[in-house]
């Protein structure tokens, strides 16, 4: 709802963002999502419905191959067709909108040109004369959607639980999928920790960068016998954080040993946090 709102006339890139990231998370998010969509993009509204269509747009462009062989099911090419349809929806959606689905689903047969049903659909809508010409759509707009998932996902690098999970879906049984969901459930899960990992280095290193960097001016200022008794309190209570924040870097030091890059990070924060630790007992203790 946040997402397209149609109160609001500018995209709320935030809101978009933790929409496809929330697809992303649920095993079940790629058709939740489009049925959500669907909806939206037939709204009597103008702004909702082209809301919506920027979001399914970004969608198609971060959540991967799970999304994207739900927009080639004739079920969500048929919602779309709606709109254009005067049959259906076609007689009274602004002709913006309906100019935006046909610009996406004749996006998608450049991007996907090997889904059958996308190719049939755009090719049934010129026939019944709804599409007269291709749309004229922006270079920028008709780009190869960026890799399905993010980098080193686990996914992609547990080769094994990779090879185990194509191997369960191919299966007919109803244990091995039922097997192959708890295995999805359980990498998903792996994913969200991971994330959560990172969110809180990232996080404890720009707390630590924010407060070195605030003791450093408060302590010039305490050379300069500059400083004001709420700025002192300020200066002491700053320390006695940085202080917790040693023992957290060097847990969050020992959970990253196998990257590099974070690695260091971690440690030159370390460093800042020593010098501005040392120059306070150095100046005020």
């Amino acid at each position: 709802d946040k997402a397209t709102d149609p109160s609001i006339p500018e995209e709320n890139w935030e809101c978009i963002q933790r929409f496809c990231e929330q697809v992303n998370a649920d095993p079940e998010g790629p058709s939740l999502a489009l049925r959500l969509l669907a909806h939206k993009i037939q709204s009597p509204q103008e702004v909702e419905a082209l809301h919506a269509l920027t979001v399914l747009e970004t969608c198609v462009n971060n959540c991967g191959e799970r999304f994207h062989n739900e927009i080639a099911k004739f079920r969500f090419l048929n919602e779309l067709i709606k709109v254009l349809s005067p049959k259906y929806y076609g007689t009274w959606s602004s002709e913006k909108v309906k100019s935006r689905v046909t610009e996406v689903i004749f996006s998608w047969t450049v991007w996907f040109p090997q889904e059958v049903k996308i190719r049939d659909a755009y090719q049934m809508l010129k026939k019944q004369g709804i599409v007269k010409e291709d749309p004229k759509v922006p270079e920028d707009k008709i780009l190869p959607p960026p890799s399905p998932r993010p980098q080193n996902s686990i996914f992609d690098t547990d080769e094994e639980k990779s090879k185990l999970l194509a191997r369960l879906l191919r299966s007919s049984h109803s244990e091995d999928l039922q097997a192959a969901n708890r295995l999805i459930k359980s990498i998903i899960k792996e994913e969200q920790e991971k994330s959560a990992k990172v969110s809180r280095r990232v996080n404890t290193i720009s707390e630590v960068s924010e407060n070195a960097k605030r003791m450093d001016e408060l302590l010039e200022n305490y050379k300069r016998q500059e400083l004001s008794k709420s700025d002192q309190e300020t200066l002491q209570s700053l320390f006695q954080r940085c202080e917790k924040l040693r023992p957290l870097l060097f847990r969050l030091a020992s959970e990253t040993v196998d990257e590099d890059e974070a690695l260091a990070e971690i440690l030159q924060a370390n460093d800042k946090l020593t010098q501005v630790l040392g120059q306070y007992r150095q100046v005020v203790a």
